[in-house]
């Protein structure tokens, strides 16, 4: 990461926004569970059907 002015590849930059979109996605996510009382995957239509 010597190149700080690349515009592509594991930049300062690039891993700073990554990080932050991956914190409100997750941010996101806990609080639809929270408002709707469904996980993620049965939002999404991927429903596990426990059987016994």
């Amino acid at each position: 990461m010597d190149n700080q002015n690349a515009k592509f590849g594991f930049t300062s930059f690039a891993e700073n926004w990554n990080g932050r979109l991956a914190m409100l996605g997750f941010v996101v996510g806990i609080a639809t569970e929270l408002l709707t009382g469904k996980g993620i995957l049965s939002q999404l239509g991927l429903n596990v059907i426990k059987k016994g």
